[in-house]
């Protein structure tokens, strides 16, 4: 299989699959996009990327052992060729069903729901969080994160239920992570611990620790080690940072 990433140092969405793959021991290859600021359909990117998915955005996921007839271009004819899936939950769910002895998400139904829940409110929800915190594995820039958890009411109130979110399943399942051994929901919440840390934003002793656990994780820690690797200023990425 492929999985088709944008430059790691920025793409939290990339970054959700690529830990799940890798931690979990699924082979597959890298190939990486290097986002150029042009987001419409004329830009380098947006056209190298039509060539794997539809949508226009990363990641998306080949998987060359299943056909598709579905058409890149919805103008055109059906041609089969390898199946693509994008978005970051429906790759979850693709890999979960394929590889069901790797066990990406708890074994009991009812944990399975709660672990569902609670990577469809990261995916939909905190968005002055993500909004004003973007992911900057590069960057330390505590004294964003304290200006902004002095103004902003919506980005305090988005840690508060992040963390409040974290205690409930680490509370239930014993930690170090939320359902206790690795799962998706892990994956899912890697870019936010990821911002955490370079924000400095100050959480729980709890929390911090369940930050930590994830940080550590050795897919986490090889995608930090390749995304610092990339020494690539992006400006149109950087609200904060004018150089490196």
């Amino acid at each position: 299989m492929q999985l088709v990433i944008g430059n790691k140092n920025y793409s939290s969405w990339s970054m959700r699959p690529w830990v799940l793959m890798r931690q979990a021991g699924i082979a597959f290859e890298e190939v990486k996009l290097r986002f150029d600021g042009g987001f419409d359909g004329a830009s380098p990117f947006k056209r190298e990327l039509a060539r794997y998915s539809p949508a226009g955005k990363v990641p998306v996921l080949i998987d060359p052992d299943v056909d598709d007839d579905t058409p890149v271009d919805a103008t055109g004819p059906s041609v089969r060729g390898p199946l693509a899936v994008w978005d970051t939950l429906a790759i979850a769910e693709y890999l979960a069903d394929k590889f069901p002895q790797r066990r990406l998400w708890p074994d009991a139904p009812r944990e399975r729901a709660r672990a569902r829940s609670a990577c469809a409110e990261m995916h939909a929800g905190f968005t002055a969080l993500r909004t004003h915190c973007p992911m900057n594995v590069e960057a330390r820039l505590p004294e964003v994160g304290t200006r902004l958890m002095a103004e902003r009411e919506d980005v305090r109130a988005d840690l508060a239920r992040l963390v409040a979110l974290w205690d409930a399943l680490l509370g239930a399942h014993g930690g170090p992570l939320l359902f206790g051994r690795f799962t998706i929901a892990d994956a899912y919440f890697a870019p936010v611990c990821s911002r955490i840390r370079s924000y400095a934003l100050a959480v729980p002793p709890e929390a911090q620790a369940y930050v930590d656990e994830v940080l550590a994780l050795p897919a986490v820690r090889a995608w930090d080690e390749d995304a610092l690797a990339e020494q690539d200023f992006l400006d149109f990425e950087e609200p904060y940072r004018s150089g490196r």
